[in-house]
């Protein structure tokens, strides 16, 4: 029988825009269409964990506002056990959402009843962590709990993948409990404290060696449509990015995690999981919405089978 994985985090209502650029800091523009979705980054993960077909369970809170059942209803809907989804008092959380035509967007998150899973809230939970098979967690909820989630991995010796989003300054404390550490671009650069350039397939490998000499053992440096860098103390694997058609790459991130920590349950090589997580990514982009766009494991076997890698290399 499979260990499930688990999936600590946000659960959110996404409130998105369509534009034709990203407003500049000050300027009103005029969007084209607007949708909801149901999203929130631990949301994310867990739709796209059971989509691609392996068992997850979600630790989360909603509100008791109207959109506290949708969003509960929709991950169980998705697959997604939600037993221990439980309704606070309050607002659910909500992300606004601007997405330009060529897939780039930007994201402001408003906590709402994310902010009300606390440390104490995780005891109860804690014979289920202990039979988890991997616990993936982000930064859309109280740091107190993520760290106090990050201990119990450690006493019940599970693996932790931590989706450092979004991005702040971490403990070395923490991060020495962090089994695999998955930042984007901006991520990365606001871990290692620096002013220098943004993570590129040439500057990855440094940059990941900073990650790990601060006690991560694993690190996936998600590089957009430069694809990713996975590496640990062995040595470290650029992925190619898959050609796609991309409308909105507003949950790739979440969609690589996913299939990230399915691959390297099913007891893949680092460089396969990195391809199979690289190919879930690649295909959420092909589709608007952050759930809805999460792909089979059907379609990711297509992609992997007959679709090609865009031509990248660590030499650009």
């Amino acid at each position: 029988m499979l260990k499930p994985i688990i999936v600590v985090g946000s659960i959110n209502l996404d409130l998105v825009v369509g534009v034709q650029r990203l407003p500049k800091p000050g300027e009103t523009l005029t969007g084209h269409d607007f949708e909801t979705f149901f999203g929130g980054k631990g949301a994310n993960q867990a739709v796209a964990i059971a989509r691609l077909g392996y068992p997850v369970q979600m630790i989360g809170r909603v509100g008791d506002d109207a959109f506290g059942p949708r969003l509960r209803g929709a991950l169980q809907q998705a697959g997604v056990d939600v037993r221990a989804v439980r309704p606070v008092r309050g607002a659910s959380g909500v992300a606004l959402i601007a997405t330009e035509r060529g897939g780039q967007n930007s994201i402001i998150v408003v906590p709402g009843s994310n902010a009300a899973l606390t440390p104490a809230d995780l005891e109860p939970y804690a014979p289920r962590l202990q039979c988890a098979g991997m616990i993936l967690c982000q930064l859309e909820i109280p740091l107190s709990t993520v760290e106090r989630l990050a201990e119990m991995a450690g006493q019940f010796q599970v693996p932790l993948m931590l989706d450092p989003a979004p991005a702040r300054a971490l403990s070395s404390r923490l991060l020495r409990r962090v089994t695999w550490l998955t930042p984007n671009e901006s991520e990365a650069v606001a871990l290692c404290a620096t002013s220098g350039p943004r993570p590129t397939p040439a500057n990855a490998p440094s940059m990941a060696d900073a990650l790990l000499r601060r006690g991560v053992r694993n690190v996936a440096l998600k590089l957009g449509a430069q694809g990713a860098y996975l590496a640990n103390a062995l040595g470290g694997v650029y992925i190619p990015a898959w050609r796609v058609t991309a409308v909105d790459c507003t949950a790739a991130g979440d969609a690589f995690n996913a299939g990230l920590a399915i691959a390297l349950m099913e007891g893949a090589t680092m460089g396969q999981a990195g391809r199979f997580a690289a190919a879930v990514a690649a295909l959420s982009t092909t589709q608007p919405g952050a759930q809805p766009s999460m792909p089979t494991r059907a379609s990711v076997r297509r992609l992997l089978k007959h679709g090609s890698p865009a031509a990248a290399s660590l030499s650009q």
